[in-house]
Order: C-alpha cells, then sequence, then structure tokens
C-alpha cells in the first residue's frame, strides 16, 4: 500500500514531462515485475483514452500561450477559438499525470490483497473495515440495482425519477447490504482467528524492501520539486529544459522503484 501511494504521490508532486515519464515507466515495469502485467495492459488502455481527453480540452478550454498552431475562427458560443502549443504541452503534461495515476490505482487492485488490507485496519475498526471492503465487491451489484429500479418507475404514471436519485437509492442498497453482511461475517468469525492484544505478525524483509523503496521514491520526488532541477513552464512560452540532474534523478526513481524486485528469495507464486 506505501509503495502504489509513494509512486502516485510522485505523480501528483512532480510536474517535469521527463519525470512524470519516469513514474509512469516505474509503475509499469513494478507491474511486470510484479506478474500482473496483463491487468495493467487493460487499464493502460483507458488511461491513454483519458489522457488524451485531458489534452484535447485542455488545448482547447485554455486561451493562454503565444504560439498558435491552429486556428478555427469565430466559434458559436466560444468566440475566437486559437489552439497554442502551450496549452497543447501543458494538457499532455496533465494527461501524463492522470495516466500514471491511474496506472498506479490499476497496480493496488492488481497486487494488493484486500483481504490483507482488512486485517491490516481490523484492529482499528473491524466492522468499517469489513463493510468497505464488502462495499467495493458489491459495486457491480449497483448497475443492476440500478436498472431494476429504473424498470420498476418506468411501470409507474407520473415523472420518472432522476439518474441522480436512482444512483442514490441503489447505492444505499448495496451499503445496507453491505453492512448486514459484515455482521454476519463478525459473529461468525471471518477470517482467522483474531490475534492477542499488542501482537501482530512481523514485517518481513520483502515488506522492509518496499517501504524503504516508497520513502526513497517520495524522498526522491520532493528533491526534485524543491531543487526545482526541472523548471518546466508552459505560459506564456514553453520552457523544458532536460538539466542533467533531473535525468539522474529520474533514472534513480525508475531504480527505487525496481529495486525491491530484486530480491524474490521466499517468494511463494
Amino acid at each position: 500500500m506505501a509503495y502504489c501511494l509513494a509512486l502516485a504521490g510522485a505523480a501528483l508532486v512532480l510536474s517535469a514531462p521527463l519525470a512524470l515519464g519516469a513514474v509512469t515507466l516505474a509503475v509499469g515495469l513494478a507491474a511486470l515485475s510484479a506478474g500482473v502485467g496483463g491487468q495493467i495492459r487493460r487499464a493502460a488502455a483507458f488511461a491513454l483514452g483519458l489522457g488524451v481527453l485531458v489534452m484535447v480540452i485542455n488545448a482547447l478550454v485554455t486561451r493562454d500561450g503565444l504560439t498558435v498552431i491552429w486556428r478555427f475562427g469565430q466559434v458559436p458560443g466560444l468566440g475566437q477559438l486559437d489552439v497554442t502549443l502551450e496549452a497543447t504541452a501543458y494538457g499532455a503534461v496533465l494527461g501524463l499525470r492522470a495516466v500514471a495515476l491511474v496506472l498506479c490505482a490499476a497496480l493496488y487492485t492488481s497486487a494488493v490483497d484486500p483481504d490483507e488490507v482488512l486485517r491490516l485496519f481490523r484492529p482499528w475498526s473491524f466492522r468499517s473495515a469489513l463493510t468497505a471492503t464488502l462495499a467495493t465487491r458489491l459495486v457491480p451489484v449497483l448497475a443492476r440495482d440500478a436498472r431494476r429500479l429504473a424498470d420498476a418507475q418506468r411501470c409507474r404514471s407520473g415523472r420518472p425519477a432522476s439518474r441522480f436519485q436512482l444512483m442514490r437509492a441503489a447505492t444505499a442498497g448495496a451499503l445496507d447490504r453491505a453492512l448486514d453482511v459484515a455482521a454476519a461475517l463478525e459473529v461468525r468469525g471471518y477470517g482467522v482467528a483474531r490475534r492477542p492484544s499488542g501482537q501482530r505478525e512481523p514485517y518481513s524483509r520483502h515488506d522492509r524492501a518496499f517501504l524503504a523503496a516508497a520513502a526513497a521514491l517520495l524522498a526522491t520526488a520532493i528533491a526534485m520539486r524543491i531543487a526545482h532541477l526541472a523548471p518546466f513552464t508552459a505560459y506564456p512560452a514553453l520552457r523544458a529544459p532536460l538539466p542533467a540532474g533531473e535525468l539522474v534523478l529520474s533514472a534513480a526513481l525508475v531504480g527505487c522503484a525496481l529495486l525491491p524486485f530484486a530480491d524474490r528469495r521466499g517468494i511463494v507464486r
């Protein structure tokens, strides 16, 4: 969890194209090393579409920038619509950040066991953690419940309910169902027996390696942000230098992300 959070934090902290590309590459290589490359490839198809959409929207709605690359002329409701190189480049950076965040979420979903997450948070709030886990597992139920509510609404006369009302009713039903299931599983002793107070499973060397990698990733990203090694600016004129320090630290980001996978002794496939 900390490892995926550190990768997402690096994507949020950094703004230079090379640094964001290094984070995206690190997530992809980490997914391949973890054996979840197939799941990440499916998420990447959605992420790339989202990134392109973000870039196009920013290029069309932003009026800043000095270098005009396309003139649409007068557009009804929008006025003079000019696409600038600076707005397009900044939109590409925002799209790359969106791609990195989506891939981080896909890596978390594919590589982190939700039952282990539940066990981690059980000492603080057993029922709440179990309810949240079951609610996420019942997400497909939301779509079915919404369709059934819509079918039932069409059988009645009068003004149909809005989509917001249907979604609110379906969500409330799914959460109530998850709460009931959580209570039943808690009574029946869901999972392994609770450990005595103050006792927990010790961290393995792999856990410590990923914790160290997470700390190194965040430290490197914050250092790049503070040092301002990559002074990427889009407005009013595009400026994206590639100093040697940025190249070194971007390579360090990828290296920190891959180091925990070097030791595979004791890993059960």
